[in-house]
């Protein structure tokens, strides 16, 4: 009887390990309860609306939904984004590297403020921005979904702009 026990209590916990690990590293919805590594972040190429060379990770949430969200950006050294703003508010905390945003209708690399690693930026919804990467960097945002970016300059656009 008590092996019977054991091996039962031993299976069950078996089995809530294996479940854990089998969890996928995003989850849909805010509700879920979410544990990632850094090794176990899945990196893919950022949506065309940003430059080229980015990468990016969603951490929870579904960005393109209604909804709480998080999510990693990875850029390469000297990555821009032109001035841009985004109809909801954005929450910026750099993971590391140091990440220089500055405020205003058009890309002054001069008056870009840097934010080091643990540094943090709060974003009003539609407030006028670009973002400047001397080096690699990485920075997470949090927000609600949809996630989106409205270029101030539409030539900026790298999905209108066929150069890049």
């Amino acid at each position: 009887m008590q092996t019977m026990k054991y091996l039962t209590q031993s299976f069950v916990l078996t089995a809530v390990f294996l479940g854990l690990t089998a969890l996928p590293t995003t989850a849909s919805a805010a509700s879920e309860s979410v544990l990632i590594n850094p090794g176990s972040i899945k990196w893919g190429d950022a949506p065309p609306s940003l430059p080229k060379g980015a990468k990016i990770a969603v951490l929870y949430g579904d960005p393109s939904k209604s909804g709480p969200f998080c999510m990693r950006l990875k850029v390469p050294a000297g990555y821009k984004i032109p001035a841009h703003w985004h109809s909801q508010a954005e929450a910026l905390t750099v993971i590391s590297g140091t990440f220089y945003l500055g405020m205003g209708d058009k890309m002054e690399t001069a008056a870009a403020h840097p934010l080091m690693a643990g540094g943090f930026h709060y974003l009003p919804a539609k407030e006028h921005h670009f973002a400047i990467s001397k080096g690699a960097s990485i920075v997470q945002v949090n927000g609600e979904g949809p996630f989106d970016i409205t270029y101030i300059n539409a030539a900026d656009d790298p999905q209108k702009n066929t150069k890049q």
